[in-house]
């Protein structure tokens, strides 16, 4: 594992495998930041989810484990079909996770929770 990182090649592999899977199901954009957050946690994910190069389509997780913080920001876009609600729903799922220290399956669960939600509701066209 290189000096800094806090995942082996298997777990970036799972968690890539988490991110590329919600997007496909959600279509929206995945960003996971773990480390030390700078300042006010709210703030800086705040700040990291606005650098996105499409930030009302994205959703960001970031985790500063040292100081046990979780921050989950969405954009516009997103909100239309993912409630505050069903984020909470998510980060307690991942909370759960992180206490058990699973840090990669609870972000690989979250990241789920959060496409299945987040995905647009299927329409059925009637003709006329």
């Amino acid at each position: 594992m290189p000096a800094g990182d806090p995942f082996s090649s298997a777990e970036r592999y799972a968690l890539d495998d988490a991110i590329r899977k919600g997007e496909q199901l959600c279509r929206f954009e995945f960003s996971v930041f773990v480390g030390n957050a700078e300042g006010d946690p709210r703030v800086f994910a705040t700040r990291l989810h606005n650098l996105l190069v499409a930030p009302a389509r994205s959703i960001l997780v970031m985790v500063d484990p040292t100081a046990h913080v979780l921050e989950i920001v969405t954009g516009g876009y997103v909100r239309r079909t993912l409630t505050d609600r069903q984020v909470e729903l998510a980060a307690l799922h991942m909370q759960t996770a992180f206490a058990e220290q699973d840090l990669v399956g609870g972000l690989r669960r979250g990241i789920q929770m959060l496409a299945e939600h987040a995905r647009a509701p299927q329409t059925l066209h009637a003709e006329h």
